[in-house]
Order: C-alpha cells, then sequence, then structure tokens
C-alpha cells in the first residue's frame, strides 16, 4: 500500500501519435528534438519519458528502426537519468499482433501497452498469456493502460484467472478519454479507485486544462502522474505552457505540497525489477 511519502513517479508524454507542429511550436517530433525535450523535463523532475515516433510523413509510428534511432538520440542527451517508455498503441494504424511483434522484436527497457488494444479475439487469453509471459520473463517494464473501470475489471480477471503471470505490472488510469469532449475531471479518477482492490502502483493521465487538477487528485491519493502535450498543451492557469518541462514542474510541485519526494529514474527501475 503507498503512502504520500511514496516517491512520485512524474512520467512526460511530449509528443502522442497526433498532435503536429501546428498544434505547438514546441512539440518535440524528431529523435533530435526528443532528446533535448527529455533533458529539459528530467530537470525539472520527470523520471520517465513517453515516447512516441513518426514516419517520414510526421505519422505515428511503430517501426522498430526508428524506435531505436528515438531512444539512441535520447540516452545521448539523459544518459540512464530517465527510463525510457515506449508506446505500442495502435493510434487507427496498427493491429493488435504488429503491436506485439514491435515489443517482441525491440525489447525496451518500459513500454506501454493498451489493454482493450491487444485483447482481441485473433490474439485469444492464449496469446495474451503468451504476450505478458513474455514481458515479465524478459524484465521489460510494463504499464498496463486501462481506459475505463470496465478495463480494469477485465485485467483483474486476467490476472486472476492467471492468465497474467504475477508481476511488477504498473497501472495507467486514463481519465476522460470516453467523455462527450474528451475533457477530463478529477472525478473521472473516482470509478477507478472504487474497483481498484489490489497493491498494484497506479498513475494517471488526462485531457485537456484540468490535467493538473487532475495529477493534483491522483498524487494525493497515493497514486502517480502523466503529464504533457501528448494530451495536454496548457498550464493549470489556462495558459498556453512554453513546453514539457513546464507541465513537469507543476507536478513536482504537486510532490512538494504533499510531502512525496520525487522518483528517480533508478527508484523507478528499483521498483518494477523483476521479482
Amino acid at each position: 500500500m503507498t503512502t504520500h511519502a511514496d516517491p512520485l513517479i512524474v512520467t512526460v508524454a511530449p509528443n502522442g501519435a497526433y498532435k503536429q507542429a501546428a498544434d505547438h511550436p514546441a512539440l518535440p517530433l524528431t529523435p533530435e528534438a526528443l532528446g533535448h525535450e527529455a533533458w529539459r523535463c528530467r530537470d525539472a523532475g520527470a523520471a520517465m519519458l513517453h515516447l512516441h515516433i513518426r514516419d517520414a510523413e510526421g505519422r505515428h509510428s511503430l517501426d522498430v528502426e526508428g524506435y531505436r534511432e528515438a531512444l539512441r538520440c535520447v540516452r545521448a542527451a539523459v544518459g540512464d537519468t530517465m527510463v525510457l517508455q515506449v508506446t505500442s498503441e495502435a493510434a487507427g494504424r496498427y493491429r493488435a499482433h504488429e503491436q506485439i511483434a514491435l515489443v517482441r522484436e525491440l525489447r525496451p527497457e518500459a513500454v506501454s501497452v493498451g489493454l482493450r488494444e491487444i485483447d482481441q479475439p485473433e490474439i485469444g487469453e492464449g496469446g495474451l498469456a503468451d504476450f505478458f509471459a513474455d514481458l515479465s520473463r524478459h524484465g521489460v517494464m510494463t504499464q498496463v493502460i486501462l481506459y475505463d473501470a470496465a478495463d480494469l475489471r477485465r485485467w483483474q480477471a486476467l490476472r486472476a484467472a492467471g492468465t497474467v503471470p504475477d508481476a511488477p505490472w504498473f497501472l495507467l488510469f486514463v481519465l476522460g478519454r470516453y467523455s462527450r469532449t474528451q475533457t477530463s475531471s478529477p472525478r473521472d479518477l473516482l470509478p477507478f479507485l472504487k474497483d481498484h482492490h489490489g497493491t498494484e502502483p497506479w498513475a494517471m493521465c488526462a485531457f485537456g486544462a484540468a490535467e493538473h487538477a487532475c495529477a493534483a487528485a491522483a498524487a494525493a491519493f497515493g497514486g502517480h502522474v502523466r503529464v504533457g502535450f501528448e494530451n495536454n498543451l496548457l498550464l493549470k492557469d489556462g495558459t498556453q505552457a512554453p513546453g514539457n518541462a513546464a507541465l513537469v514542474a507543476q507536478a513536482a510541485e504537486l510532490a512538494r505540497c504533499l510531502g512525496r519526494p520525487l522518483a528517480t529514474a533508478d527508484d523507478v527501475r528499483q521498483r518494477f525489477a523483476k521479482r
């Protein structure tokens, strides 16, 4: 069970799958830009980078070599002082077997996996069991993305059935993904908290101007936070953030207000090391 003294893991999601330079001039879209942004966000308090890459046309990509180049550039900028989490998000371009194939070939330090994206008939529970066992066996730090309380209950059922083995999984509660305006509210956290009966650590991400308020609620309830331009471009006062580091700095201030130290990359690695 976590307490308010539990180090707060701040993850930054600096670009996402959809936004373009027209959305914000500081949106990092190239490997080199991601490296520079990682450095700034690390200094602002982020321990983990949630990494998306783009193809030559600027579209979301799951290209293995593209990921390797981006990871090389970011590592050159920050060394081991950030955990680098790649996304396996479909973003309307990829099917479950392609997402799984990416993770198996890349073998990243950390990955995020949308449960409902890979929990598909063509994969089946046998395929899910093989995939999660593979992640555990290779010590890939895995964050499981859950879009609503039904996703959480499905995850719990897979765990109870033994389809997903015991391992240090990390959950991500996505707030407001299916609201009418796709704008989040701290109230969106309540169904997750009601149904989260396990001991698995969790974080939240949120859409729009209430991202910071949602982060405050999550941190107060012992969770962790993911912020960044992927889902939100605004500071807590409603003005446009100059860069991702400003959103990270707001989250870091939350930790200080709550008496929670900021987690370092090494803290994260130790917590989610294969046991």
